[in-house]
């Protein structure tokens, strides 16, 4: 795991020190107050402020169990969105544990530099697979290609890895349908394509699907509607499929990283200039460009203050596929964003959205 930074540790003990003197001062009234309401002793308020404070702690400090692991000899695991990022790392890290890996790239066809790394390692156990998540025809020949390579003694397909993604941003009457439809095409679409083409090989192993979703799939956030829908859909399917894989011992987990964002500041701006010329003259008179300009530095703040430790995202993935029982969602965020996440999904939406005022 990567080091927590001291802006961090600040926070996470300022809000320590914030739910103490809440604790202290307002909800031994209000536990007091519901107890004798349902009947219980006043003894029962001092368990349940214990109870609470423990869980909190657990929850923020708890490091993962072990879970036992299974065998990696012979399992096959196949991977989108090799081309760089989480994909790419991914796929060196599963080979390095002894994967049979299946590296699906955008850009092979293209002599793209991450496909021509994975390939250059000239090991059996390393495939590198053309793979446009949105072409059928591409999917159904990596399906295809993958099942030549299996040998008879291995039983299906471990795992599907889905984490082929894109990723905008712009306000919703800046942000054209296309553009909604394109991130939608790759982020969801793209997903429930890969995953349906592979899950008859998945089923024959008693496998494992792991689907990349966001932070934002779990929350909103303005400026980035096309993106999060886009989330909140794979976060949908991904409960859908887990529900409906229990009968064949198919077990199906999500990823939600954090604020790790593999944007520039200059592909901000230059897509922010686009965006711009884009947009129709009322739009951009009603909002104005010192409104836009602000939204822009926003994202270009975002992404320059983004985690650039990948591991713990890789060693969430690696857990979903190689864990007897992974867990249905991993959060591998830092304290600021998980903190903002239990705000704005637990909280009362009036309470949460003063807290957070974009």
């Amino acid at each position: 795991m990567s080091r927590v930074s001291h802006p961090q540790m600040v926070l996470l003990v300022l809000f320590s020190m914030g739910l103490t003197l809440s604790l202290g001062f307002w909800l031994p009234e209000l536990l007091s107050w519901a107890v004798k309401l349902l009947g219980f002793t006043d003894e029962t308020v001092t368990h349940s402020i214990v109870l609470m404070y423990l869980l909190f702690v657990l929850c923020v400090a708890m490091p993962s169990l072990p879970r036992g692991s299974v065998k990696v000899e012979h399992k096959a695991v196949f991977i989108t969105g090799c081309d760089t990022g989480f994909g790419f790392a991914l796929a060196k890290h599963l080979h390095a544990q002894g994967f049979i890996v299946f590296a699906g790239c955008l850009l092979k066809d293209k002599n793209g530099e991450g496909a021509q790394v994975l390939e250059n390692m000239k090991c059996d156990r390393m495939n590198v697979l053309q793979l446009n998540v949105c072409s059928d025809e591409d999917v159904a020949q990596a399906v295809e290609s993958v099942k030549s390579h299996l040998k008879e003694n291995e039983k299906g397909l471990w795992g599907v890895v889905n984490i082929a993604g894109d990723s905008s941003f712009g306000e919703v009457e800046f942000t054209g349908m296309e553009r909604y439809k394109e991130l939608a095409d790759v982020n969801l679409w793209g997903t429930i394509r890969v995953t349906k083409a592979f899950l008859p090989l998945i089923r024959k192993a008693t496998g494992r699907v792991v689907n990349i979703s966001s932070m934002f799939g779990c929350m909103g956030q303005a400026g980035q509607s096309s993106y999060c829908i886009s989330k909140y859909g794979v976060e949908a399917f991904s409960d859908c499929l887990r529900y409906e894989l229990q009968h064949w011992g198919v077990k199906v987990s999500i990823i939600e990283p954090g604020n790790y964002s593999f944007l520039t500041r200059e592909h901000i701006g230059s897509t922010a200039d686009t965006i711009w010329k884009e947009s129709s003259d009322s739009v951009r008179e009603d909002y104005g460009k010192s409104h836009f300009d602000r939204r822009t530095m926003a994202m270009k703040s975002q992404c320059s203050n983004g985690s650039k430790d990948i591991s713990p995202v890789i060693n969430a993935m690696a857990d979903a596929l190689t864990s007897k029982y992974p867990y249905r969602r991993y959060r591998p965020m830092d304290t600021y964003w998980w903190i903002r996440l239990q705000i704005l999904t637990h909280l009362p939406d009036a309470i949460a959205d003063m807290m957070y005022k974009y």
